[in-house]
């Protein structure tokens, strides 16, 4: 049996994020193929017919932007079924005609409020579907104001997840080993993240350490193709958005707030000893700065 850690980003850009985001969704091999197949039906069950055909996908910043609780909440809620139908006929006049009003040319009133609630129903479903499936969520949070590192070392906040990776793999004592899977980057970014992985599992100790449970070497995928990235992409969204724990003091968009409370169910904790005491490690970590110790002014060298 092994696990595999599906991972996606969220604010990078630094944008209008208030929170950098590597979010993952880490699941048994046995479980990936029947919440898959969940999934795609749930989207027939909720929009009517699939939404991800071809080359579209289920973006977070699509099914979750604030124009979409906007428009659910301009009537009652509609009833499963005639919502499904109405959601349906709303995808199938494309982008162009949903945003054309209800002049004619475009989706009616009934069709853009129907798409738009089963839209936060069906990510609604899709968290508590992970829940089911014993799907356990990681991820490292930065504020977006954080200043960057200068070296070419792996980033803090990618070393602090394999640090929580690790500690689910050792506390399932699997008999196999951890993958990482991640949306797929620009081909040069691709390429500096290998090599700082290569370099944090090959050259540090903690590094050699994690590599008896984690696989060093990424795989990288489309992420329209996959849909266990989707949901990383749904938990980065979220995390960054609603979720506030620790000291995030940044605004959270209270609509998320649901979401964000079942995105914080599906953490993992373990008992860590430091200093003959024990103290909680989550898979959820926020880092103040993402530079090493003597980059910061006044620090000692780590």
């Amino acid at each position: 049996m092994s696990h595999l850690l599906f991972l996606d980003e969220s604010g990078h850009d630094r944008r209008d994020s208030p929170y950098e985001v590597i979010a993952g969704v880490a699941l048994e091999d046995r479980d990936i193929w029947n919440l898959i197949c969940e999934l795609q039906d749930a989207e027939l069950r909720f929009f009517g017919r699939r939404i991800t055909p071809g080359t579209m996908e289920l973006k977070a910043r699509s099914l979750l932007k604030k124009k979409t609780f906007r428009l659910a909440g301009q009537m009652e809620p509609i009833a499963a079924d005639t919502r499904a139908e109405l959601a349906g006929s709303c995808l199938a006049k494309g982008d162009g005609a949903r945003s054309a009003g209800t002049d004619g040319s475009g989706a009616t009133r009934a069709e853009l409020t129907a798409l738009a609630q089963a839209k936060i129903a069906f990510v609604e479903f899709a968290l508590e579907l992970c829940g089911r499936y014993r799907a356990k969520a990681f991820a490292s949070i930065v504020d977006c104001a954080a200043q960057k590192p200068a070296s070419d070392f792996l980033r803090k906040d990618y070393s602090y997840l394999f640090e929580r990776y690790y500690a689910f793999l050792d506390q399932k004592a699997i008999d196999g080993m951890g993958l990482v899977v991640f949306d797929e980057l620009d081909r040069a970014q691709a390429h500096i993240l290998v090599d700082q992985m290569g370099y944090y599992f090959r050259e540090t100790a903690k590094g050699r350490m994690r590599a008896s449970l984690i696989i060093p070497e990424p795989f990288f995928v489309h992420s329209h193709l996959t849909t266990a990235i989707q949901l990383a992409d749904l938990v980065a969204y979220i995390v960054a958005w609603g979720v506030r724990i620790g000291h995030m003091d940044r605004p959270a968009r209270p609509e998320l707030q649901s979401m964000a409370e079942k995105v914080c169910e599906l953490r993992f904790r373990t008992w860590r000893e430091d200093g003959g005491n024990n103290h909680a490690l989550w898979s959820f970590a926020v880092i103040d700065d993402l530079r090493p110790r003597e980059e910061r002014a006044g620090g000692e060298p780590e």
